[in-house]
């Protein structure tokens, strides 16, 4: 293999693949990158076994051929060459070129690194990435870290309808997103992606154009702008989602997200793990939110809002309430409120829901 490629290409590259790249791991293979030569790209592929993901580079291709190399170690080198352009050449071992630079790796062979998998029949749907990109992003954050609630460590892909409802619950809040997308009848399903197949969705979708993703019984793939994400899903029966959203409500207030947000965020700095949660008090047009600890003290601070009705109080996890007001990009949204001892419903303008369970007040 021989070929010569631009720096900013390269590192570009390595960005999207080298996050999978375990660090400890008991196969030295999977802490390398392979490395593949072919007509006019270079083509880069990491895995754990659980998630792999292949991403294109242009290059000038002088002798076609394929190698694995430390990932984390050739990004360091990249990173720190002075020249434009790298010539990389491997044999026996891996070399690096760049002006007065010359670096041999330690390489391993292409028949070590696990083949990717390959996808016959499943299921097919084409959508934008931007739209993918805001779903995931805006429901991930609820997953459960809970490793004794395995399927709740996903998010679940839900094709039913002619909708995508991407969901995330960890049983005390549940955030839900819709969207309308074309599919087949046959093709009606759920999936639950690993939180770690997400994440990398998330750095590498991009704002424009479409992400053809496939899944079989325990695979999926993820494939847009040359860029390949391939994952094992998630095994398991997803709870029904749908049954936790609450039937009606009895007030609903608007308010100003960003206002919400910087308030909850200053109240909450003297909330303690002990006692990890905000009050809100609803009163004609005004909201005040307030947290004590023994440990440490209280803070209030009151929002005007445009709200009639009867006062109101409710306790809630300031990290839980805060979680989608930072990824939602409305300038207000409404909060649908019963009694203390109901879930809230946090909404916006887009088909977006989340409901959190409220917090025993002393």
């Amino acid at each position: 293999m021989k070929l010569k490629v631009s720096k900013e290409a390269i590192l570009e590259g390595l960005q999207k693949v080298q996050s999978i790249v375990g660090v400890r791991t008991t196969l030295p293979i999977l802490q390398n990158i392979l490395f593949k030569a072919d007509k006019d790209k270079l083509w880069l592929s990491a895995t754990d076994l659980e998630v792999s993901v292949r991403a294109s580079v242009p290059a000038e291709v002088i002798k076609p051929g394929a190698t694995t190399v430390p990932a984390r170690r050739v990004f360091s080198i990249f990173r720190e060459l002075s020249g434009a352009e790298i010539e990389i050449e491997a044999d026996e071992k891996a070399t690096i070129r760049c002006g007065a630079s010359v670096f041999k790796i330690v390489s391993m062979s292409e028949d070590e690194f696990p083949p990717l998998p390959k996808f016959e029949g499943g299921k097919t749907y084409t959508m934008d990435q931007l739209a993918l990109k805001e779903m995931l992003k805006n429901t991930s954050f609820a997953v459960s870290t809970d490793e004794s609630r395995y399927i709740l460590n996903g998010v679940l892909l839900s094709f039913k309808g002619d909708k995508l409802a991407v969901v995330a619950t960890d049983g005390r809040r549940m955030a839900l997103y819709e969207q309308e997308v074309e599919f087949p009848k046959a093709s009606e399903g759920d999936v639950v992606l690993p939180f770690k197949t997400v994440d990398e969705l998330l750095k590498t979708l991009k704002d424009e154009g479409t992400v053809k993703i496939q899944a079989t019984e325990n695979q999926i793939a993820f494939e847009f702008d040359e860029m390949l994400v391939v994952s094992k899903l998630l095994e398991g029966t997803y709870p029904n989602f749908r049954q936790v959203i609450p039937a009606q409500f009895g007030e609903r207030v608007t308010v100003e997200r960003e206002a919400l947000l910087t308030a909850l965020k200053r109240v909450s700095l003297v909330a303690s793990e002990k006692s990890n949660s905000v009050k809100l008090v609803f009163a004609k047009n005004k909201l005040e939110i307030t947290a004590i600890s023994e440990d440490v003290g209280e803070a209030r601070e009151t929002l005007a809002v445009n709200y009639a009705g009867k006062q109101l109080t409710v306790a809630f996890n300031p990290g839980f309430l805060m979680d989608p007001l930072r990824t939602l990009a409305k300038d207000e949204i409404f909060l649908e409120l019963t009694d203390e001892l109901s879930p809230g419903v946090v909404k916006a303008d887009v088909p977006f829901l989340y409901v959190l369970m409220p917090m025993r007040m002393n």
